[in-house]
């Protein structure tokens, strides 16, 4: 009796030992994913010139032991407490350094991560797998979405294969590749913990959730899934403490792509716009509008001049339906108007006053944040059909006040590849001179812009964030 209750006994153990192995297996292996795109992803390096006055700094540095709020401090602490740093004597100026990391999308040297990443940078390195260091020039930036575009002059380099977010599942493997803390290619792997997430301040991301352990550095790093495929830029944490808490959060990969096309064949990223403020309806608020849920986003303001007072919109609307789509939250809104094109005609469905009711309206592009959304409308004029390949248009009363520009120039609406560009010009440049000549207003600029000689240098004189700068511009002869 005995004998048999010890090999009961035994004969369990060994069903024990071999379930075992067959329970490792099902869990994933990422050796096989990073060892094949481990070498597309980068790490990135930036220097900032930093002025401040003597003796008298601008920003209050933190005192020994203190970490600054947000969650990049244990960063702010390192690079400018030991990396940067006022040099000798009473010089203004020092050099700010930060890291970050980003991946390689083409063989030919184009580059992603975030816009947070490069954002004012004098100098942008990026270093590869094989420790080779490049220097990197912008092809174009986002700051809504925190996305940019470099590019390294450099062929058949290793890439990433882009994935489909939209199949995204929640409970799905993903893996990180970045470098936390200056850690080069450091691999950190989770789960999705979330889809079509909105955080404060970000109207246009829906963002994907994450378990995956990011820090300072993985900024602008690749989210893979299991087929090896990016899904996502790993872009934020919320964080109390300056690392990680256990939630992180991606760009999806599919606005990302959207967003790069745009940024490399016109230099700017158009999105829809409705001209409406909206809220969610609450447990509260949902019977006064005749619902038996909250649901939809509630419209508190019709924005003057905008295509939804052109199409009907009221105050009190609650919109349940964009273009075929389900609005379940008012965060669901924007990103779904972001992301049509300028100039599509959409139906909206509607409750007004506890009944349904269909809009149609023609998308039109979000403005610039420092445009005067409600102020009366303007139409400067904007032309595009010059030798420059730039978007051009008067400078109304608000941006000659805000500019201090009390006569003259033009400001760049959108450049796309051509001379101008070449010469260094961007988006919210002011042309002030061209070959010499005053630019009066957009007409001007046509006139001079097509008279300019082929094949030879012209002096154009800009205004950048208060600075003149001339350009040398050369039209190519074809």
């Amino acid at each position: 009796m005995l004998a048999k209750s010890m090999m009961k006994v035994l004969s369990f153990v060994v069903v024990c030992l071999l379930a075992i192995p067959a329970q490792a297996r099902d869990l994933p292996d990422f050796t096989r994913l990073v060892e094949k795109y481990g070498a597309a992803v980068v790490n990135i390096s930036t220097t900032q010139k930093i002025k401040h006055p003597p003796r008298t700094p601008k920003h209050k540095m933190p005192a020994p032991g203190e970490v600054p709020e947000g969650p990049f401090g244990d960063l702010f602490r390192h690079f400018f407490g030991e990396e940067g740093g006022p040099g000798g004597g009473d010089s203004d100026d020092f050099d700010s350094k930060s890291l970050g990391s980003g991946f390689i999308i083409s063989e030919d040297g184009y580059v992603l991560t975030n816009y947070h990443v490069i954002k004012d940078a004098n100098e942008v390195i990026v270093r590869l797998n094989d420790r080779r260091e490049l220097e990197a020039t912008l092809v174009g930036s986002d700051q809504r979405s925190d996305l940019a575009v470099l590019k390294v002059k450099a062929k058949n380099l290793p890439v990433v294969k882009i994935g489909d977010s939209d199949k995204l599942k929640v409970g799905e493997w993903v893996l990180a590749i970045g470098s936390p803390f200056g850690f080069d290619h450091s691999v950190t792997a989770g789960i999705v913990s979330a889809k079509g997430r909105s955080l404060p301040r970000e109207n246009y991301v829906p963002f994907i959730q994450t378990d995956v352990a990011i820090n300072p550095g993985n900024s602008g790093g690749p989210l893979f899934n299991l087929d090896g495929k990016v899904i996502g830029i790993n872009s934020q944490i919320y964080s109390r403490t300056g690392g990680f808490m256990g939630l992180s959060f991606a760009i999806p990969i599919n606005m990302v792509m959207n967003i790069v096309d745009q940024l490399k064949t016109s230099g700017h990223v158009a999105r829809g716009w409705l001209g409406v403020l909206i809220q969610d309806v609450t447990r509260e608020l949902a019977p006064s509008f005749g619902m038996d849920k909250p649901r939809g986003a509630l419209i508190a303001k019709v924005l003057p001049n905008s295509p939804a007072e052109k199409y009907g919109f009221e105050v009190g609307d609650i919109v349940t339906k964009f273009n075929g789509r389900d609005i379940v939250r008012s965060s669901n809104l924007p990103p779904l108007v972001g992301l049509t094109p300028v100039g599509k005609n959409v139906d909206v469905e509607v409750l007004r006053k506890g009944k349904t009711k269909q809009l149609s309206i023609k998308i039109g592009e979000l403005p610039d944040e420092d445009t005067k959304i409600a102020a009366a409308p303007q139409k400067p004029e904007r032309l595009a059909d010059n030798k420059l390949n730039v978007v051009v248009a008067d400078l109304t009363a608000e941006e000659r006040k805000r500019l201090e520009i009390k006569e003259n120039g033009v400001i760049v609406k959108e450049i796309g590849n051509g001379p101008a560009r070449k010469a260094g010009v961007r988006k919210g440049d002011v042309i002030l001179m061209l070959q010499n000549k005053d630019i009066k207003n957009a007409k001007n600029f046509k006139e001079i812009a097509e008279d300019l000689p082929s094949g030879k240098s012209v002096p154009l004189l800009i205004q950048r964030r208060g600075d003149p700068e001339f350009l040398a511009l050369k039209i190519t002869e074809k």
